[in-house]
């Protein structure tokens, strides 16, 4: 494959230097006063600072034109190494390439190698993207009714569940406990790339996202098809153990931080259970419910994965945007 090696990482149409998210930005923000010399000095009794211009962060995928941002070492390796993927163009610095065995002299036409604060450059304040960034399209989803014909996987269900790290960390427990799929909304839920993409390290690419309007009628949709479709709720009667313990295929229903599952999201549910805790403490964060309940339903099924496999090192990021 010919060799890439532009260090300006320029893509077609955008100047040298440009920062996506912050085009279209006034040079002057309406609550910044002008100059000195456009007015003459300020009276004494007024701040004479002059405010700093806001980035537009956008949301924490980071979209743009259709394809999300993907970054750090675990999210963006796996999703060039999915073939599924399509990969517009891709940032590295030669140390990433070096942590992820990315051979500098075979790279494709899309990947730009470039220094880590370059890389800073192209993408929202505050990525940690550890020297690797890829720009590309979400993948496709799959139906509601395709999840259903796959009784074998268990299914997760989040009720507007907003928070991109949550749901990323929801994403890697999936993947960690054999879930075959997450449901989420078309709306009110955040977009596979970014910060979700970052927590997720990876799970993106081998669990199934399912997009549905409503919430509720996916859930009829796996009822009709023989589903237990169990939602958790702290004050069940029911413990997580006992609403899985039939043979029915499973979808676990988690509701959003604080919030909960909303009322009629909860009535289209077969039942409702509550993962038991010592008195004292309420509620458990949506990440760390949703892998407890993962775990169950795994033990349900009597599966005991293999050990798992060589890994790159803790996904952390240093001062300069690369691990230490």
């Amino acid at each position: 494959m010919e060799r890439q090696t532009r260090r300006d990482g320029e893509q077609a149409g955008l100047p040298a230097g440009d920062k996506p998210w912050t085009r279209g930005r006034p040079e002057q923000r309406r609550d910044q006063a002008p100059s000195s010399d456009q007015r003459g000095a300020r009276p004494p009794h007024k701040d004479s600072r002059q405010h700093k211009p806001a980035f537009d962060r956008r949301e924490a995928a980071f979209e743009e034109n259709g394809e999300v941002w993907i970054w750090g070492l675990h999210a963006a390796g796996a999703a060039l190494n999915n073939p599924l993927r399509k990969i517009s163009v891709a940032y590295i610095s030669p140390r990433a390439a070096e942590r992820t065995g990315l051979d500098l002299n075979a790279l494709p036409r899309f990947a730009h190698v470039m220094e880590p604060r370059d890389i800073d450059m192209k993408l929202p304040p505050g990525a940690v993207h550890q020297g690797l960034a890829v720009r590309c399209r979400p993948l496709d989803g799959i139906d509601i009714t395709d999840a259903a014909m796959r009784p074998e996987q268990t299914l997760a269900i989040l009720d507007q569940v907003t928070d991109p790290q949550n749901v990323g960390a929801i994403f890697r427990s999936a993947a960690a406990f054999g879930v075959g799929a997450v449901v989420m909304q078309t709306r009110n839920a955040p977009a596979a790339g970014g910060a979700l993409a970052k927590a997720a390290a990876g799970a993106i690419e081998v669990v199934d996202e399912v997009r549905a309007v409503n919430i509720s009628r996916a859930i009829d949709a796996l009822t009709d098809s023989g589903w237990n479709v169990v939602g958790l709720d702290g004050s069940a009667e029911l413990t997580l153990d006992q609403a899985i313990a039939g043979p029915e295929p499973v979808a676990i229903v988690l509701g959003a931080e604080g919030a909960g599952i909303r009322h009629g999201v909860a009535k289209a549910c077969t039942q409702l259970a509550r993962i038991p805790m010592q008195p004292g403490m309420e509620s458990l964060n949506v990440s760390n419910a949703a892998a407890i309940a993962f775990y169950e339903a795994m033990k349900r099924k009597g599966i005991v994965p293999p050990p798992s496999a060589a890994r790159l090192p803790e996904d952390e990021g240093g001062f300069d945007g690369e691990a230490e």
